[in-house]
């Protein structure tokens, strides 16, 4: 199974976990009183969406290129990233609102049960943050790395759920906002997460220089090969779970161009071998010539 199977597998896994918790969060929240369940629910909600639009952007990657889109289309990662983004901050700016609106509003006391919902809540959603995180490091999905931290924030915000019901519990009368407070920490970590998940897809579009340990694995392989004397540029971009690198790389001088083009190619065939996840691979031939 290729990367991108891998991905899409692990991209439906976690759309159908949050529609599951969704649907129990928000029952659990109305039935038990408790606001911060509810805001839990409206954020495992967001999840469902951007788990659905990564699954779209997976798939649309997975096209092959053509001459419209001679790199593919995995540059559509990094977009459906900033789409994941958006609905964390839309999300956390709704549970802040009505956090702020029940603090001010008198209601009654959480039920004691809505703590045990939750804490089977935090286990699962920390099993599924590790599970996709997992996946995304082994397919190097931009999006699916962010995917796996909605499921670290959906942890979190229970968490913080899990911390103001018991405050309120325990506080007794006069403690009812305790749980909409914890609602509203929430909000201000889901805008903290937010910014997290954006700047490496940002990096990633903008083609930033992140890539030393691949590069160096990429210089390692390069002179391996016979005839190749040494390189010099190396340059590496990521689109989807590919990179793409392109390398200038030293030869003979005293080749002809015949021998220095099956250099060149002997060296993309190798690369693309041993190094893992690469698209396509540029080979620059430098002529040296020794004394």
């Amino acid at each position: 199974m290729d990367n991108e199977q891998i991905a899409i597998r692990t991209s439906v896994f976690s759309m159908a976990g949050s529609f599951v918790l969704a649907l129990i969060k928000g029952l659990a929240g109305w039935w038990g009183n408790s606001y911060a369940l509810i805001a839990d629910a409206i954020e495992s909600t967001t999840d469902i969406f951007s788990s659905f639009l990564v699954l779209l952007g997976l798939r649309y990657a997975r096209r092959p290129a053509d001459e419209n889109h001679p790199y593919g289309h995995g540059r559509i990662e990094p977009l459906i990233t900033f789409l994941v983004v958006a609905f964390l901050v839309i999300s956390a700016t709704v549970i802040a609102y009505e956090s702020i609106e029940h603090i001010r509003t008198p209601h009654r006391m959480p039920a004691p049960w809505t703590l045990v919902v939750l804490a089977v809540i935090i286990v699962w959603k920390e099993v599924s943050y590790r599970i996709v995180l997992r996946k995304s490091e082994e397919t190097n999905s931009s999006s699916l790395r962010a995917d796996a931290w909605h499921h670290r924030s959906d942890a979190i915000t229970s968490v913080t759920a899990f911390i103001g019901i018991t405050i309120a519990l325990i506080g007794g009368p006069g403690y009812e906002t305790a749980d909409d407070w914890a609602a509203l920490f929430a909000a201000g970590f889901i805008l903290y997460n937010a910014y997290y998940i954006f700047r490496p897809a940002l990096g990633e579009i903008m083609d930033e220089h992140v890539y030393d340990e691949l590069i160096a694995e990429v210089r390692l392989r390069a002179g391996e090969v016979p005839g190749i004397l040494g390189t010099e540029k190396c340059y590496v971009r990521k689109s989807g779970t590919r990179y793409h690198v392109d390398l200038h790389a030293l030869v003979d001088g005293q080749l002809t161009v015949t021998q220095g083009h099956d250099l060149a190619h002997l060296l993309k065939d190798t690369l693309m071998e041993r190094v893992p996840n690469l698209g396509q691979v540029l080979i620059h031939i430098e002529p040296t010539f020794t004394p």
